[in-house]
């Protein structure tokens, strides 16, 4: 029984015929609603912050392995996790030793640290990845952030595993129900997503036609 299964023994968790990228769960912690107008309606759109940051991804991705003393960097690295159905690429993987091998991911972003676990649920999916693969436990990670050019270490420990299961179960019901849920209620994540114009948070926070629906098909009181 891998990492991951011992994990979720007697737990009601996955649907592994869902499958789920590992980048949706940044989407997902963001905004559900974000996440089920890519992943379910397919709607996208480019402002300059994901132009900024698909120039920096198309920097690292682009890059050649490296060796420097007792670390080997890998880039584009694809994982997979059969028991979580999940899948991705880590933009970094530094691999220490040539033995007894520690796996460091890393990923990298274009603007801040941010106080909340977006970013750290993307990473640590990446990390539950190659502990399935590889039979091994990963304690450590990292964020490196362009617009501070920092690297933030990230603690793998059982809260951020328990947020990056929590996210992995919410996207699969989402997918599965194919409903695309209500516009976040803290309004101040709107105004930096790309979605905006196509989401139209403000209009769908008023509309109330579903209810108006219900109600006409729902059976009168006797």
């Amino acid at each position: 029984m891998g990492l991951n299964q011992k994990l979720f023994q007697g737990s009601e968790f996955l649907d592994i015929d869902i499958q789920v990228a590992i980048s949706a769960l940044q989407h997902i912690a963001y905004c559900p609603r974000q996440f089920a107008l890519i992943h379910i309606e397919r709607a996208w759109a480019e402002n300059y912050f994901t132009a900024q940051g698909k120039v920096l991804h198309e920097r690292v991705d682009g890059g050649a392995p490296e060796k420097r003393g007792n670390v080997r960097t890998e880039r584009s690295v694809a994982v997979y996790s059969q028991s979580l159905g999940i899948h991705g690429q880590l933009d970094l993987l530094e691999i220490e030793g040539k033995t007894d091998k520690k796996y460091f991911p890393v990923e990298y972003k274009r603007g801040k640290s941010k106080a909340e676990d977006w970013d750290r649920i993307q990473l640590c999916a990446q990390a539950l990845c190659l502990e399935e693969m590889r039979q091994i436990v990963i304690e450590e990670g990292a964020l490196w952030y362009w617009s501070e050019r920092k690297r933030e270490r990230v603690t793998i420990d059982q809260n951020l595993r328990n947020l990056t299961l929590q996210a992995i179960a919410q996207a699969k019901d989402i997918l599965s129900s194919g409903k695309t849920p209500a516009p976040t209620t803290k309004k101040s994540r709107c105004k930096a997503c790309s979605l905006i114009d196509v989401c139209m948070p403000d209009v769908a926070r008023k509309d109330r036609s579903a209810d108006y629906i219900q109600q006409l098909f729902s059976a009168p009181d006797t």
